[in-house]
């Protein structure tokens, strides 16, 4: 059987890692580390095709120690208990982990003590965020060290090494051809050297030429999507650019964001921007959201971005007001903090109190004086209006109006004014 390209072309030393420099250049962590014979738990984190379970391998050969690999996802307790008595018999071990992110909690019951005793040399990759994703017991017992896209120049690098190395110098392609691998990868070389590989198996007389390259560059990868924290970027950057009411940047992350089809997302994030961010500057916004997210979900993708689209552009020119959704985050702070008991006559059934001490639901001319809030939050303001357009000046007229009142919990004695 023959191994893919990108697979013959690991790099199996420091000297040959594209990229990174940061990690493995002349005062790169970790080349520094190597140097001193030493390297600690670690977490490998950024997109796919950057080299993270690769430099881990060469970590491991660099430094002559025992490696094993184990899959966060589909290995077991027994490959665990495998891998410590190997571990103790050699004194210490590298142990690869794939998909860290995704490591149970009884897996990392197991793992920790020998991370933590040393005879154990735990590196994790993950294309997800270890920040949100890594469990806090593991996170703490590694460094973190990022992994950035390769460059232009590191594709064109590898895809050089590639035409020497593992097509024996048998291929010569164009300088256009090497753009548009470049350009279509996002700076992921193990899918750069993929196209290589298939561009070579279909070219003509061992010449690969753009026209060539273009066949098989149909989808430029989206990076976005090689994680779940991909995809909320996108989404958070979004709402952003529509917060910022920046027309240009907010359909070009609906345009990355359409490429994975999850118009459900799309909908719920546009639902909470028009409430959030336009708010009451904008009212009838909100039902025109619905509006659209209903016409994109009866034509589907890839037409459901004219509607999403059109939308996405009235979201962004509307007036913003920010107004409500303050109001309500405050009232959920105070809830986070303390709890307070309500008014007593404020309850479906109040017990212990007189008919003349009750709420009267025949009083509608007392609704607007009674004390609703407990008796500690009496003189609380949570909402504070701005003039962002002539209907809200109209809410906060209404609301400093309503402020005269002095409201009161003395239900016995209001009646009877």
């Amino acid at each position: 059987m023959k191994e893919p390209l990108a697979f013959r072309l690991r790099p199996k030393t420091l000297d040959d890692i594209l990229g990174q420099k940061h990690l493995v250049g002349k005062d790169g962590v970790i080349r520094k580390c190597i140097e001193n014979d030493t390297i600690f738990s670690s977490i490998f984190y950024g997109p796919p095709g950057t080299g993270k379970t690769t430099l881990a391998r060469v970590i491991a050969n660099e430094l002559k120690r025992p490696c094993r690999k184990f899959n966060a996802v589909t290995g077991n307790k027994k490959d665990l208990d495998a891998i410590f008595l190997e571990a103790r018999m050699s004194g210490q071990l590298i142990l690869i982990c794939d998909e860290v992110h995704r490591l149970n909690k009884d897996k990392q019951d197991l793992l920790l003590p020998h991370v933590e005793d040393g005879s154990i040399i735990l590196i994790g990759a993950t294309t997800a965020n270890p920040y949100h994703s890594i469990n806090p017991a593991i996170r703490s017992r590694c460094h973190l060290f990022e992994f950035k896209p390769l460059t232009d120049d590191d594709i064109k690098q590898g895809i050089n090494n590639a035409l020497k190395d593992g097509l024996d110098g048998e291929y010569s392609i164009d300088d256009d051809a090497i753009e548009v691998i470049c350009d279509c990868v996002n700076g992921d070389i193990r899918w750069a050297l993929n196209i290589l590989e298939l561009s070579a198996i279909i070219c003509k007389d061992k010449h690969i030429d753009k026209e060539t390259v273009e066949q098989n560059c149909r989808n430029v990868n989206n990076r976005s999507f090689g994680s779940e924290d991909g995809h909320y970027d996108l989404l958070s950057a979004l709402q952003k650019s529509i917060r910022g009411s920046d027309v240009n940047a907010a359909l070009y992350y609906l345009a990355l964001l359409a490429q994975s089809g999850d118009v459900e997302s799309i909908e719920r994030r546009l639902l909470v921007i028009a409430y959030e961010d336009v708010g009451l500057a904008n009212p009838a916004l909100a039902a025109r959201t619905i509006s659209a997210c209903q016409a994109a979900e009866h034509v589907g993708f890839p037409e459901a971005i004219i509607p999403l689209g059109v939308h996405i552009i009235d979201l962004c020119l509307s007036p913003k007001s920010r107004t409500g959704v303050d109001a309500v985050h405050k009232a959920q702070g105070i809830v986070d903090s303390k709890a307070y008991d309500m008014p007593k006559y404020l309850r479906l059934t109040p017990v212990g109190l007189s008919k003349d001490e009750q709420y009267s639901y025949e009083r509608y001319d007392c609704f607007h004086k009674i004390q609703y809030l407990p008796d500690e939050l009496k003189d609380l303001n949570l909402f504070e209006s701005f003039n962002s357009n002539r209907y809200e000046q109209q809410l906060k007229s209404i609301y400093e109006e309503l402020k005269k009142n002095k409201r009161t919990s003395d239900l016995k004695k209001l009646y009877k004014q």
